[in-house]
């Protein structure tokens, strides 16, 4: 038995023993391979950087003619994309000192960004910049909005590349090894005019001219995309990132107490009080995606699909509105609704909100607050999403209402009920009533809507996208109209203000943009967002403009009809109505810099908060200098 035992233990040595020399064996042969393919491995060092450069160019096209196309009308951009690459190799190398490490880990950010462009366009027809990064944190939200197809094409992109990290790893090029100096050199070497392409002007100006890469001023998203068809994808990552750190927030040099006291220093009238005291409900609906499609005399558009939103303008007051924003950044268009003030005081920031000081802010919320107002903020959707639930804290929402359909959780008091993807628009109308039958108080509520959000491939024709969209925007009015019927029936004095955030994200190839023909130049109809003012009772619409107006001036404007008080700060934004109707740089580049509304803006929401406040003083907390 004894015997057995030990013929067992040698039979486990030696079984341990031969996989060890397989092991060393396998190792052995790498490090010999290192000496016998000696300058196969110099030229795989050498033209990696053209090679994982050429892909993701080649990945976020999805075809190879377009990149050929690109190779032959733009070598110079190629060339710089080029030397971008070797740059970042050679600074990997430093850090990991294995070749194959570089290129995995360069393999894989090139090729998850390509993807992610890739995807990005495909979805909402917007190509993708650095600062869309922000939203990493929201990536399980995002991926309900996305076109997400794996197709044998991908997949044969990424096999390529993996296929060339897996030969780099088993012919193991060898680095020469320097000491940590010489290491920390050579990264910084390439560290310094990498910053410098993104930080200096009088760096990369030059540079970008010498390669001719398209350094065109992009206000508006048909610009953005068609500097990406001279940039194609690494370039445009590196001249937006380049633009977008020069269009950074500063603060005004002259900023000050006194300078704000001086822009502040308007008369006030005090007579204004609720017409006698009578406070209506104020009701903010913010519909997501919903556009107005007959802008375009092109279309041939159902008469029945815009049948209620119609008779609501007809009952009420029509406006056009001008949204900061197109076809995403919901929250451009909330921003300028929340607090009246311009996303373009902040230079037109994706996430506006992402920008303010942790502390209470002088939202409009607060102003009805202070006047005995019940605050409410509807959203169907994820309370996580752009940080809504932690950050629209502080702007003076009583109460916070969302829905999250991936843990099932909700805060509606109504029966949820869904169509297409998101909740039916008319689930949120149902809570607005359930809200303004169970306040004692009168209510302002903003609701930012969700149903018509992409994507649209839910409907009798699933490719069909446009006709998807308008059936669910036809499906919204259908709402809209038993929602105003029950206000009516409601004996509450309540005011209702409907616009739509944006036009919708429809895919970038074959969308009905493109075949509208619209480019950076003829795309201003999509900045004009139709809506109205509608009320339950002989509101006065006589403030209400008949011109177009920015997005932010709607929150003074109701303000007017409802004749509520008025501090400095609301006096002066009703004197902008009348001086500078509109101010947005996506919508019109040419209007010039107001230095008061940037100064106003970056007082209230970032700064401390100089100007009056709808915030006790007690509650107000400033920022540190």
């Amino acid at each position: 038995m004894f015997k057995n035992k030990q013929n067992d233990t040698n039979a486990a040595n030696s079984a341990v023993n031969s996989s060890t020399a397989e092991k060393k064996g396998f190792f052995e042969r790498r490090k010999e391979n290192s000496t016998k393919y000696k300058h196969l491995n110099k030229w795989l060092m050498i033209i990696f950087p053209t090679f994982i450069c050429c892909m993701a160019e080649i990945n976020q096209a999805k075809y190879v003619i377009p990149f050929f196309k690109f190779c032959a009308e733009r070598p110079t951009v190629l060339l710089f994309d080029i030397l971008i690459s070797a740059v970042m190799f050679i600074f990997l190398t430093a850090i990991f000192r294995k070749g194959w490490v570089s290129m995995a880990v360069q393999s894989f950010v090139y090729m998850a960004l390509s993807t992610t462009e890739l995807f990005k366009f495909g979805t909402n027809g917007n190509h993708l910049i650095l600062s869309d990064m922000k939203l990493f944190k929201s990536v399980k939200s995002l991926t309900s909005f996305a076109y997400i197809k794996i197709t044998p094409r991908l997949i044969i992109y990424f096999l390529i590349v993996i296929a060339f990290v897996l030969l780099a790893y088993w012919l193991n090029p060898v680095i020469k090894k320097g000491s940590g100096f010489q290491r920390i050199a050579a990264a910084g070497l390439c560290a310094v005019p990498s910053a410098a392409l993104i930080l200096l002007p009088t760096f990369y100006e030059p540079v970008y001219d010498l390669f001719k890469v398209d350094t065109t001023s992009a206000t508006n998203s048909f610009l953005l995309n068609e500097k990406f068809t001279q940039n194609r994808f690494l370039a445009f990552l590196i001249e937006t990132a380049s633009e977008s750190y020069a269009n950074r927030l500063v603060v005004p040099e002259d900023y000050s107490e006194e300078r704000i006291d001086e822009i502040m220093d308007i008369p006030v009238d005090t007579a204004d009080n609720f017409h006698g005291g009578s406070k209506p409900n104020v009701i903010v609906i913010m519909s997501e995606s919903y556009a107005d499609f007959r802008v375009f005399d092109q279309l041939d558009i159902d008469k029945d699909c815009y049948k209620y939103f119609d008779e609501a303008r007809d009952e009420g007051k029509k406006i056009t509105a001008i949204t900061p924003t197109y076809a995403s950044w919901t929250v451009r268009s909330e921003f300028e609704l929340l607090f009246g003030l311009p996303v373009r005081g902040l230079n037109t920031p994706n996430m506006p909100q992402r920008e303010l000081a942790e502390r209470e802010q002088p939202a409009l919320a607060q102003y009805y607050k202070s006047w005995g107002y019940q605050t409410v903020y509807v959203h169907p959707f994820q309370s996580g999403f752009y940080s809504r639930s932690r950050i629209y804290g502080y702007f003076g929402f009583e109460k916070m209402i969302f829905h999250d359909d991936q843990d099932g959780t909700t805060d509606f008091n109504v029966p949820v009920k869904h169509f297409g993807t998101y909740v039916d628009d008319s689930t949120v109308f149902d809570q607005i009533i359930y809200e303004l039958k169970n306040s004692e108080k009168p209510v302002y509520l903003h609701t930012t809507t969700m149903q018509n959000h992409q994507p649209y491939n839910q409907g009798d024709d699933p490719t069909d996208e446009f006709h998807n969209y308008l059936t669910w925007v036809q499906h919204s009015n259908e709402g809209l109209e038993v929602f105003l019927n029950e206000l009516n029936d409601l004996d509450e004095p309540t005011l209702v203000f409907f616009v739509g955030d944006h036009f919708p994200s429809l895919r970038g190839e074959t969308s009905v943009y493109n075949q509208l023909g619209l480019t950076g130049k003829n795309c201003t109809p999509l900045y004009q967002q139709h809506g109205f003012f509608w009320s339950n009772y002989n509101a006065d619409f006589s403030a209400v403009p008949d011109t177009e107006f920015s997005f932010f001036y709607v929150p003074y404007i109701i303000l007017n009809v409802i004749d509520a008080p008025k501090d400095a700060f609301i006096e002066k934004m009703n004197g902008f109505l009348e001086t500078v109707p509109v101010y947005s740089s996506e919508y019109n580049s040419t209007t010039p810099r107001n230095q008061e509304l940037d100064m106003i803006t970056i007082d209230r929401v970032i700064e401390d908060e100089f100007s009056p406040s709808p915030i006790p003083e007690e509650q107000l907390v400033t920022t540190t200098k």
